[in-house]
């Protein structure tokens, strides 16, 4: 073969080349796992996908370079024996997690795209190499969550505040519902246990239903507390009166009832009744105690009347008799 006439590249490639230092090269070949770029006449070195950038989302090297490409890499293995060579391009830039604490202490305030969900929560990116997780308990304050794709979208920015560093992990805990206070301290004073509140039910299910509450805040009601003053029970949509019979701040619950609302009321009314009923009988029983006073003072009035005259009667009945007796002693016959 004619190529075995001339001296193999790799034999002719710098002695003084070395793991670290810099190198030129230009794109000739791409795969989903990385590119190859030649160096030198024959030389040529894999930049895997992985060393291409700090992000961790690029899927396919395609995304970052194609054929032709003049890339500036950095040396980061290097075996003349076997003639291979590995380069990266992520370390010209400096590794963002060396100085995270300084860029993004806990409590600074970012802007993320949206990378992934999980069940639990979403996966965002606040700078290439950079990636966070919002819990899905972190992402409001008063909304029931289900799935994260709920509340956002793949691709979309969305406002984050850091929460914690994990640095050997290279991960940041963030949130979004931090941006704003915590509307529980104001929702403690409002929905005060007996209070009463317009909702609209939203949402029924096997164990009762969940009710949309005014300020943007869910309560939930059980089945047996559904039941309106006609026996039917409450359906999606329909608006009513609900009482709250449980509030938690720390659990942020809030349940309600709507029978207690008309449950109470009647109870209400039968006191009232009881009461107004229970006052019309003290003014009777008032009204005959005092006619009984009055009948009963006048007939002992009359009674000491009529004593004394009887007691005078007799005083003058007495008098004659005296009268006769000390006559009769005076004549003897």
């Amino acid at each position: 073969g004619l190529k075995q006439l001339t001296p193999h590249p790799w034999d002719s490639l710098d002695p003084n080349l070395k793991v670290g230092d810099k190198v030129t090269g230009k794109v000739v070949v791409m795969a989903d796992y990385g590119a190859f770029v030649e160096i030198a006449p024959g030389v040529e070195g894999l930049i895997h996908v992985s060393e291409m950038s700090w992000s961790q989302h690029l899927r396919s090297a395609q995304e970052f370079l194609k054929v032709g490409d003049v890339v500036e890499a950095v040396i980061l293995t290097l075996d003349r024996e076997e003639r291979k060579m590995s380069l990266g391009m992520k370390q010209l830039k400096p590794d963002p997690w060396e100085k995270i604490e300084e860029k993004y202490p806990v409590g600074s305030k970012h802007t993320a795209k949206v990378r992934n969900f999980t069940n639990f929560g979403v996966f965002v990116e606040v700078e290439e190499g950079v990636d966070g997780l919002i819990h899905i308990s972190d992402l409001s304050w008063t909304r029931k969550i289900k799935h994260p794709s709920e509340f956002t979208s793949i691709g979309e920015d969305i406002e984050v505040v850091v929460l914690e560093i994990d640095k050997e992990n290279r991960r940041l805990s963030l949130g979004h519902k931090q941006l704003e206070e915590n509307p529980w301290d104001v929702f403690e004073t409002i929905f005060t246990i007996d209070s009463v509140h317009e909702g609209t039910v939203v949402e029924i299910f096997e164990k009762g239903a969940t009710v949309a509450l005014p300020y943007g805040v869910e309560g939930f009601v059980t089945s047996k507390h559904l039941v309106k003053e006609d026996g039917t029970t409450a359906k999606v949509d329909e608006k009513l009166e609900f009482k709250v019979i449980e509030f938690s701040k720390s659990a942020k619950r809030i349940v309600l009832s709507h029978t207690r609302v008309w449950e109470d009321k009647k109870k209400e009314s039968d006191v009232s009744a009881k009461k107004a009923e229970g006052e019309s009988t003290r003014k009777a029983t008032r009204k005959l105690k005092s006619s009984l006073e009055k009948t009963t003072l006048g007939d002992i009035s009359e009674l000491a009347a009529l004593k004394s005259e009887m007691e005078e009667q007799e005083k003058k009945k007495a008098a004659r008799k005296s009268s006769k007796k000390q006559a009769d002693e005076e004549n003897p016959s």
